[in-house]
């Protein structure tokens, strides 16, 4: 270990708990870029004179890049000095982000979307780190707090953006967005302490090494299909909930679409009682219920897609049963081989992210086919088929 990390491991615990927050909002804040373009696809239509089948292509980009950046980008933790990649990774979030800002068409702003897609997987690198530079005893709640800061960065960027792209205009949300990530940059840049490789191995050998994981563990191969179908039928909720709110029966904008993003809150709060519960009943039960759950969520939107009252309910079960999913398949991962939790990680996260893109890409195409109903019946098909799977686990 290097001196810099020695260093950076008996510092005072005050100083350690300042830092890890320091992550924990330097992750939720990058994670956030991902989540933006969701709220004002609306805005997109009227700007570039779109219909919603087009229009869905920004956040479908968006989720691709972030699933190819957690691959492909996230492995080079272990392989280049980390302080210096998380910086590097940062500037260019920022010029993609500046690049979306100044978009003089959509073509411009879908190849932007792809970048700040790929680079926001920063958030991937930051989190590992808060759990490497934590003392021994406190590894558990650093994880805990930066995934923490993770969620609460989804949740709030859909509220800023509704409220941002409403009142200023969407390109005033990426921004914005460009200069939170600056101070976050900057912030960093002046905190953390240096940390070296872990491995000497070349960067295809990593590679290699995820598919030598999948090949092996068959209960992996199960786990990251279900959470693939949860995600994607997650992500075709929230990529398209925009384009609903603009119709006639609710005539609303994405102030109102961020403000349904705060009822998720109960996911973030999910968490600690999910782990608890796989604790005692284990995680395919709690997986199993979490993708019924979704079910529910679905046949509540579809059946009373004209009630807030209706979305508001299916929001709240919708997002308590996505996180009690993914912390039951995340912990059945984690069990395979302590040794290779990174990796193992970066295939359950590269996974889930590309169920993402699916879902915004299938329920985009859905709502431009059938409506806000093709949406909900893409989420009931692929949630069931989670549920499916989970039981056979």
């Amino acid at each position: 270990m290097s001196d810099a990390m020695q260093t950076g491991r008996v510092r005072s615990e005050h100083l350690s708990a300042a830092l890890i927050r320091l992550l924990a909002v330097g992750a939720g804040a990058a994670v956030a870029n991902s989540y933006y373009n969701q709220v004002f696809l609306g805005h997109l239509t009227a700007d570039f004179g779109l219909t919603a089948g087009p229009a869905a292509i920004v956040p479908v980009l968006t989720q691709a890049g972030n699933a190819l950046g957690v691959l492909f980008l996230a492995l080079l933790g272990d392989r280049l000095e980390r302080k210096s990649l998380i910086l590097v990774t940062i500037a260019a979030l920022v010029a993609a982000l500046i690049g979306a800002a100044v978009s003089p068409g959509f073509v411009w702003l879908a190849v932007a979307s792809f970048a700040v897609g790929l680079f926001a997987t920063v958030a991937q690198q930051i989190v590992p780190l808060a759990v490497h530079l934590a003392p021994p005893d406190r590894q558990g709640r650093a994880l805990g707090t930066a995934t923490g800061g993770i969620l609460i960065g989804i949740l709030l960027a859909r509220a800023a953006s509704g409220i941002i792209s409403d009142h200023w205009g969407w390109p005033n949300v990426f921004w914005l967005a460009a200069v939170v990530m600056s101070i976050v940059g900057a912030a960093l840049a002046c905190r953390l302490p240096r940390a070296m490789p872990t491995t000497n191995l070349s960067y295809l050998r990593l590679l290699g090494s995820l598919w030598t994981l999948v090949r092996k563990y068959s209960v992996l191969r199960r786990v990251v299909v279900v959470q693939f179908l949860i995600f994607a039928a997650f992500i075709s909720f929230w990529s398209n909930l925009a384009l609903l709110m603009a119709e006639p029966q609710y005539g609303l904008g994405g102030t109102a679409v961020g403000l349904l993003a705060l009822v998720g809150v109960v996911g973030a709060l999910a968490a600690p009682i999910a782990g608890g519960f796989t604790d005692r009943h284990g995680p395919a039960m709690v997986a199993s219920m979490g993708a019924g759950l979704v079910v529910l969520a679905f046949v509540i939107f579809g059946l009373w897609q004209s009630s807030i009252i209706g979305l508001v309910i299916g929001i709240v079960i919708m997002d308590l049963a996505v996180q009690s999913a993914q912390v039951a398949n995340q912990s059945r991962i984690y069990a395979l081989d302590p040794n290779a939790r990174s990796r193992l990680s970066t295939i359950f996260m590269a996974t889930m992210l590309a169920g993402g893109a699916v879902g915004a890409g299938i329920g985009g195409a859905a709502y431009a086919e059938w409506g806000w109903s093709g949406t909900c019946a893409f989420g009931v098909i692929s949630a069931t088929l989670a549920m499916l799977l989970s039981r056979k686990s």
